[in-house]
């Protein structure tokens, strides 16, 4: 009867322990939420899952093709910051329109958005567009974000039907050339300047626009 006892209470206070160790481990995980534009297939929800997975320990992924939310959970201790989740969507080909993480320790970071430098000078902005190549509203958020992080643009949108994105910007701040190459860099053509072949095969399938040959 002692012995049984015995087990019983080694048990019962090995469960009482361990309790606290087990939410201590269920708590060490950062929660990210991010709304992502762009997400319209299965195909584009792999996509996006398989970049996000190239940082270590990433579980519970969860994607919402229709609203585009888009959330996970990442070992506290790898401390990942919104700015390289952020960075990965783009690099998987899509835009995070807006980000938040729930630290382990309950606190709340929320991911800057895209706002009008204070430095613009309302006097001296100017409005004017560049053909861009793309074929869809993916295209439209990835090319419309990349002018808009630009210091001194003051609006940007591209048009997916005419392929012109008109946008304004303080020309002491910036200038047309700067936007081009943004939107470049991003994968995706102007009528003067091409992307890197390597950008442009990473965008996704549905981005994929017909290019036009330019003599090197």
């Amino acid at each position: 009867m002692k012995n049984i006892i015995k087990v019983l209470t080694i048990t019962f206070l090995g469960s009482v322990f361990a309790q606290p160790v087990m939410a201590q481990k269920k708590k060490d995980k950062d929660l990210f939420e991010v709304q992502v534009d762009g997400l319209g297939c299965p195909f584009c929800a792999y996509g996006l899952e398989k970049k996000i997975k190239e940082f270590k320990g990433i579980k519970n992924i969860k994607i919402d093709m229709e609203s585009g939310d888009f959330s996970f959970t990442s070992p506290s201790d790898k401390e990942l910051s919104l700015e390289e989740v952020e960075n990965k969507v783009d690099k998987a080909g899509y835009t995070a329109i807006s980000s938040k993480v729930t630290r382990a320790d309950g606190s709340v970071q929320i991911g800057e958005s895209v706002a009008v430098s204070d430095k613009v000078d309302r006097n001296r902005v100017v409005k004017t567009t560049i053909f861009v190549e793309g074929t869809c509203k993916m295209c439209r958020a990835r090319i419309s974000k990349a002018a808009r992080r630009i210091e001194g643009i003051v609006e940007a949108d591209w048009d997916e039907k005419s392929k012109i994105m008109s946008f304004s910007y303080d020309k002491s701040l910036c200038s047309k050339d700067d936007v081009e190459k943004a939107v470049v860099a991003m994968g995706h053509d102007t009528r003067n300047i091409s992307a890197d072949d390597e950008v442009y095969e990473n965008l996704p399938a549905c981005c994929l626009y017909e290019r036009i040959k330019r003599e090197k």
